[in-house]
């Protein structure tokens, strides 16, 4: 093996696999300083609620967890029954990646799939799911919306669309759930405000991440309607998930939204994208497998530049969605070095 195949490469399969931004380690570092008071009853945490108050234009109420899985699992129990219906979308993170989780927190509710291109819900199919079983006792009822943006294939809802599907759950009468572990992503591609991709387009609930995008493990539910906090609370408790030293969460989610890092963050991690997807489309070989919107692709690759990748070091995930399919995520700390070492790699492995 050579040097440089021995040598560790930067993590291209997730962007969980990027470290940590310097501000906040530093924040961290400034929170352990003295005493403050536990659960969430200190200044820290107040004045994130304050920041995420001002940020999306109206009073919220955040609660912070340490996980997405948290987040997106107690976000829909408040929302959904046990009889209840979740509608999503087949290729949606809480149907594939969660283990269960949204229907072991709802005690029994159902998730039910609503067709769409990419990995986006279509408004009319969803109008005619949201109808499906309702009043009958022998059925699941619909009572909830989730939709992931940055959707789990790469691909954004723009302002339109969620628009739509907001005015479907109100014809409907359901809530509207946003999975937003890549919402810095979604929000810089989009170049609009955090109140436009949310509340104003009919989003009850937000899954506000920040772990993806530079944070050490911390994640905001965020409610539209603070009165529906008091639940959320009771049910963040008896999960699990209310952190001790909650300051820790809050200093990470201060220093995110300090001087703008998580948009920064962002920008960078969606550019790197644009780079490394103009480099791939141009080699010989490599097929696109759709838009490359935000910080996410999937390419299916010829095997010999597969294997070459990862002889080199190179951690990919491979044929998840399809033979010789690769799925690439570029980070806030992924460079435009970075990007161009493994282009060249994979030039040299085909």
């Amino acid at each position: 093996m050579t040097e440089s195949s021995s040598r560790p490469q930067p993590g291209f399969a997730s962007d969980n696999m990027a470290g940590v931004s310097p501000a906040i380690l530093d924040a961290l570092g400034a929170a352990n300083a003295g005493a403050m008071l536990s659960y969430g009853g200190d200044a820290l945490s107040a004045r994130v609620e304050a920041r995420l108050s001002a940020l999306f234009e109206r009073d919220v109420a955040a609660l912070l967890v340490s996980t997405g899985t948290a987040a997106n699992a107690l976000s829909l129990a408040t929302l959904t029954p046990p009889w209840g219906a979740v509608l999503c979308h087949a290729d949606s993170h809480i149907e594939n990646d969660e283990c269960g989780a949204p229907e072991f927190f709802t005690a029994g509710a159902k998730l039910v799939h609503v067709a769409g291109d990419h990995a986006r819900i279509d408004p009319e199919a969803l109008a005619e799911t949201a109808l499906r079983n309702r009043g009958d006792v022998h059925g699941v009822q619909p009572a909830c919306v989730s939709i992931t943006q940055t959707t789990e294939l790469g691909t954004v809802y723009s302002l339109e669309h969620t628009r739509a599907i907001g005015a479907a759950c109100r014809a409907a009468g359901l809530s509207l759930h946003m999975d937003g572990s890549r919402f810095a992503n979604a929000l810089v591609a989009l170049d609009a405000s955090p109140a436009e991709m949310t509340w104003k387009a009919g989003v009850d609930i937000l899954s506000f991440g920040a772990t993806k995008n530079g944070a050490m493990g911390v994640e905001a539910v965020i409610l539209f309607d603070p009165a529906r906090a008091g639940e959320l609370a009771f049910r963040r408790k008896r999960g699990g998930h209310l952190t001790s030293k909650m300051r820790f969460l809050a200093a990470q989610m201060d220093a995110y939204l300090t001087d703008d890092l998580w948009l920064a963050n962002a920008r960078q991690a969606n550019a790197m994208a644009a780079r490394l997807a103009k480099g791939l489309a141009a080699l010989e070989g490599v097929e696109m497998m759709g838009p490359v919107e935000a910080n996410m692709m999937f390419a299916r690759l010829p095997q010999p530049m597969i294997d070459g990748l990862l002889a080199r070091g190179y951690k990919l995930y491979v044929d998840r969605w399809g033979a010789r399919v690769v799925r690439l995520v570029t980070s806030f700390a992924t460079t435009a070095e970075d990007v161009d070492a493994l282009l060249e790699a994979a030039r040299g492995s085909a």
